[in-house]
């Protein structure tokens, strides 16, 4: 009788190429797997955990494991990620980003340098900038968060937060903004809070700077920086339900455009700005392909979440009428835009002030945050063209709702 487990060839040549396994007998690798993608240097995998999938990739310095069990399938991740237990599927966590216990991040996510949760976390079709911190016992599905400038200084969800991506009619056309890309990139914006024991009900827009006191259920946005937040709950009350009446279609459609547009304008500054930092890491390639998989995953989501709620929007008067006959010519602004990628003046000389000011040693934090105030201005007015480009195609698709007015 054959005692190895599926994979002991696989987990040989981890061993043989200096991957640290304390327990060999305890792994589940599946034939799938290409030992080639999984580093040798200063990887460790503990007990009972299970890898799966031909994309995998896992850098120098992972740790798997280290709390509880992991099962990883078609993840990248990058240098010194570690995940300490729970569940990971098709989603990209770079450099120093980390998990704790109970973890269930499952497809679409992407977690950028040093972003982190800890225990019982679930993320789906989520996007954390660098440093974003979550704590335990939290729910933050199709969110995009941002703001912060380090470990210290850094945007945070409090314990049992929620973020609500599911509506009574079955719709998710809720993907929330916290903060935004155009700013958020050059790793110096004031973070956002978010206290405890909250939630929000997407989609939601918040200005960088902004704290939620504990407790609120954000219902609006917020879309001034740095204010100070408290939501009241509703008083109660009792009235019969109308399903599919969409009040706010407008507020809704438009804060999807907004998330989409910001997708776009993430997704060129991974073209753009952040391949050569990729170049420069052992498999960072195979990362970097792995990052706009994953936008693209993610404008696709949110492509066909509104066009799942355009069947169900009554088309008796408009904008409902408007929205619904036009959706496709929405999808079409966004699976188009690579048009976008004919760079302005601002964005070639933010490019090539990017470029004459990297040493060959720096690293992407690094030489992100030490751009000047003015290069840094720069950048962000290069990548709001592309945010307010693709708003406007998409605005001129329904006339008679009018997406966006002075504070859209």
């Amino acid at each position: 009788m054959d005692l190895q487990p599926r994979g002991y060839d696989k987990v040989v040549q981890l061993v043989e190429k200096g991957v640290t396994v304390p327990n060999p007998f305890s792994l589940d690798i599946g034939d799938e797997v290409d030992a080639t993608r999984i580093s040798g240097d200063g990887v460790t995998i503990y007990p009972g955990c299970r890898i799966y999938g031909a994309q995998t990739v896992i850098s120098a310095g992972v740790k798997l494991g280290a709390e509880a069990p992991v099962t990883l399938d078609d993840c990248r991740l990058g240098p010194s990620v570690e995940l300490k237990g729970g569940y990971f599927k098709q989603s990209v966590l770079l450099e120093k980003a980390n998990m704790g216990s109970g973890a269930q991040v499952r497809e679409g996510c992407l977690l950028e340098e040093e972003a982190n949760g800890a225990h019982c976390v679930g993320l789906k079709q989520t996007i954390l900038f660098p440093f974003v911190t979550l704590g335990s016992l939290i729910n933050f599905c199709d969110c995009l968060m941002a703001g912060g400038t380090s470990r210290r200084d850094h945007s945070e969800v409090g314990s049992s937060y929620i973020h609500f991506n599911y509506t009574p009619d079955g719709d998710k056309t809720t993907a929330s903004l916290f903060g935004d890309v155009p700013r958020g990139v050059m790793l110096d914006r004031p973070p956002i809070f978010l206290g405890g024991q909250g939630g929000a009900v997407g989609p939601v827009r918040v200005g960088f700077g902004t704290v939620v006191a504990a407790g609120s259920v954000l219902l609006e946005d917020v879309l001034d920086d740095g204010q100070l937040v408290a939501a009241v709950p509703p008083p109660g009350f009792k009235r019969v339900r109308r399903p599919h009446a969409y009040k706010n279609l407008v507020r809704v459609v438009r804060n999807n455009v907004v998330y989409l547009a910001n997708l776009v304008a993430l997704e060129e500054w991974y073209r753009r700005v952040r391949r050569p930092f990729f170049a420069r890491q052992e498999m960072g390639e195979l990362l970097y392909a792995g990052a706009l998989e994953v936008l693209a995953l993610a404008k696709d989501e949110r492509l066909k979440r509104l066009t799942a709620m355009a069947g169900k929007v009554p088309a008796a008067e408009s904008p409902g009428k408007d929205f619904k006959e036009k959706a496709g010519e929405l999808c079409e602004v966004f699976t188009e835009a690579a048009a976008v990628r004919e760079t302005g003046p601002e964005g070639l000389e933010f490019l090539g002030a990017v470029e004459s000011g990297t040493s060959a040693s720096a690293g992407y934090l690094e030489t992100i945050q030490g751009l000047t105030p003015e290069v840094a201005a720069r950048g962000t007015r290069w990548l709001q063209e592309i945010v307010d480009g693709l708003c406007r195609g998409a605005d001129s698709c329904f006339p008679s709702m009018s997406l966006f007015g002075e504070r859209a």
